[in-house]
């Protein structure tokens, strides 16, 4: 069958036409929202048209009414001199021939003609799924000229450029929809700023994220949503959209603004104040602009001052500085680390773990907060758990320069204090001591364990009969820590054992109000007693006799001590002589009429008061006591043999 008189099979037509038109659907679908139409050129030969037709398929057939592609020279082809190449074939339709007279280039030549507006719409008939253009003179038709094509450089060069048409914008479907696009956007946003009005700041961030979607290159989108992300905390992903917006639309002061915010939130001064600067140069009158400048170089005096005091080991300033810098930048896990190595340092480890736990809850590679973690297990005297935490840190960061050094300690510490206990156990003294003594040189920050340290030398000491360094030693431990009880019952037992009987009792009242045990509540009673006892007259003491003195040697330290301090064997001395070995005497028979009694004897030794039940050690007479000892009046007498010189003699 044949179409038209052609002369052309149908099915060959279609092949080619519809190939034409699955091109230009391809271009639609990619937004090429227009058409381009060009009019063949005449060849010579062609019955059809009265110039010479270019066109290879024309074959001068008058009744096509289907327009062709002409094929385009490729390549370096070459023309003679002063021929014109033939024009570049575009996605489009090929206008059919015109009576109008086609346009010329510079030197007469006949070139591409008029253009003309063609509705992408099917037509009842239409062969290629597509309407034919109308005809130029048609009405509604829409006729401009195309450019003349250029000329090649000479024989042998390449085609310079393809002979242009014009391009005609027409109404299309893809239009229509970015309209509707725009429109539900813009819906989207609107419900988006309910939302975030109403606080509903995760709603708010969905219908954020729709408009987005239908509309990709709109800043404001971009803004609100940053926006909102900072309300949910999520500074990173925001600073991400507030990035982009100020890239569509570098004039956005808001955006510049969010940018800055968002770089201050993270910890990152000095970009924030660039930010800040930006939005300044937009609106040099911008409030919220000028004040988060003055925040974000607040931030920056806040970072230097903490890293020079850090030097110093200045630790309370390094926190007060970091404390204030995170009123400005919260998400700055930088800062929070440094204020928990810090409070570490400081020995306040519940909080330092709080810190760095934080961090691990939402980054568990944070190698920062690993080595600050384990470091607070360290201080904890938690060595090995703190090894583990260490070495953890190393691994997500093998050049963590502070995690190295700590484990190494860790690891030299641990080894040096089993050493040491090891030493004590087999009873080798002097060598646990000069172990310990290594151990404590090792890290002097260590508070926890060298209080240990300290504590366990003090014992050293005690057993080798070194009271007062162990008494030396207990007391560094107790000054790095206050809450160390072994440390006080071993500075106790020391006083006890040196007879300071008040310092004992002061120590086991703060072991006593630390852990209310019975054993410790025995243990200050003790000290009481000894201590109540240590104000008393000691007459073992007196009488130069030991506590497990029996009888009879209670007896002949007083008959030597009472005639020692006679007041008649003293009878030629001074006033202030005779006065004082007249109260010695006294004392010597206050004594021997205790010791001398076994139930005052027993109450005086295990501490009661003598005067309970009326046994009132003064209502006694010296002389009496002398008498009765010795026998009464006549028994004995003393004689002067010479000045200052006396002799006594029992009758």
């Amino acid at each position: 069958m044949k179409a038209g008189g052609t002369g052309r099979p149908v099915s060959s037509r279609f092949s080619r036409e519809d190939a034409v038109d699955t091109r230009r659907h391809q271009a639609e679908s990619r937004g090429a929202h227009y058409l381009q139409i060009l009019r063949p050129q005449p060849r010579p030969g062609c019955p059809r048209h009265s110039a010479p037709c270019r066109i290879a398929s024309c074959n001068g057939n008058q009744d096509l009414g289907v327009m062709r592609k002409a094929k385009a020279p490729r390549g370096n082809t070459a023309l003679p001199a002063g021929k014109v190449a033939p024009p570049t074939p575009r996605r489009g339709l090929w206008a059919p021939a015109s009576a109008r007279p086609p346009w010329t280039s510079r030197d007469a030549r006949p070139l591409c003609p008029q253009t003309e507006t063609l509705v992408g719409r099917r037509a009842p008939g239409c062969l290629s799924g597509r309407a034919t253009a109308p005809p130029l003179d048609a009405p509604g038709g829409s006729v401009l000229p195309s450019r003349p094509p250029a000329r090649l450089s000479g024989p042998g060069g390449k085609m310079a450029a393809a002979a242009e048409c014009d391009v005609v914008m027409a109404t299309t479907e893809p239009e229509l929809l970015d309209e509707e696009a725009k429109r539900e956007a813009e819906s989207f946003k609107e419900q988006g700023n309910a939302y975030y009005a109403k606080k509903d700041y995760n709603e708010a961030y969905n219908y954020y994220t729709k408009a987005i979607d239908m509309c990709p290159k709109n800043a404001s989108y971009y803004g609100n949503r940053a926006a909102t992300l900072m309300m949910l905390g999520r500074f990173r992903e925001a600073l991400g959209d507030a990035q982009q917006s100020v890239r569509l639309d570098d004039g956005f002061v808001r955006g510049h603004l969010r940018e800055g915010k968002c770089h201050l939130s993270l910890g990152n001064a000095m970009a924030a104040c660039r930010s800040f600067q930006r939005a300044l140069e937009l609106d040099h009158k911008n409030s919220q602009a000028q004040q988060e400048f003055k925040n974000a170089s607040a931030v920056m005096e806040y970072e230097k001052i903490a890293d020079s005091d850090f030097e110093k080991r200045d630790f309370r300033k390094v926190v007060f500085c970091m404390d204030r810098a995170l009123e400005f930048a919260p998400a700055c896990h930088r800062f929070k680390i440094l204020k928990a190595e810090c409070l570490a340092m400081l020995g306040r480890y519940p909080e330092a773990q709080s810190v760095a736990s934080d961090i691990l809850r939402l980054d568990s590679t944070n190698a920062d907060a690993l080595y600050v973690r384990g470091l607070c297990l360290y201080y904890e005297d938690c060595i090995e758990k703190a090894v583990q935490f260490f070495l953890q840190a190393l691994r997500m960061a093998p050049d963590h320069e502070k995690a190295c050094a700590a484990c190494r300690n860790a690891k030299a510490l641990k080894a040096k204090k089993e050493d040491g206990n090891k030493a004590f156990k087999d009873g080798d003294f002097r060598l646990a001591h000069a172990l310990y003594t290594e151990a404590l040189a090792i890290d002097p920050s260590n508070i926890k364990t060298n209080a240990k340290l300290y504590c366990n030398r003090g014992t050293v000491n005690a057993k080798l009969r070194e009271l007062d360094e162990a008494i030396a030693d207990c007391t560094r431990a107790v000054t790095l820590d206050h809450s160390y009880v072994k440390a006080y019952l071993r500075r106790a037992q020391c006083y006890m054992d040196t007879e300071q009987y008040e310092e004992a009792v002061r120590d086991y009242e703060k072991v006593y109000q630390t852990e209310k045990t019975k054993e410790h509540k025995q243990l200050l009673k003790n000290a009481q007693l000894e201590l109540k006892k240590s104000k008393r007259k000691d007459y073992y003491k007196i009488l130069g006799v030991d506590k497990n003195a029996s009888e009879d040697e209670i007896k002949r330290a007083y008959r030597k001590r009472a005639l020692m301090h006679h007041p008649d064997r003293h009878s030629g001395a001074s006033a202030e002589v005779q006065k004082e070995e007249e109260k010695k005497f006294k004392e010597v028979g206050e004594a021997f009429t205790i010791l001398s009694d076994p139930k005052k004897k027993m109450r005086y030794d295990s501490g009661q008061d003598l005067d309970e039940e009326g046994m009132n050690t003064g209502d006694f007479d010296a002389n009496n006591i002398f008498k009765a000892f010795f026998g009464g009046p006549g028994g004995f007498s003393f004689e002067a043999s010479g000045p200052g010189n006396f002799f006594f003699q029992f009758g």
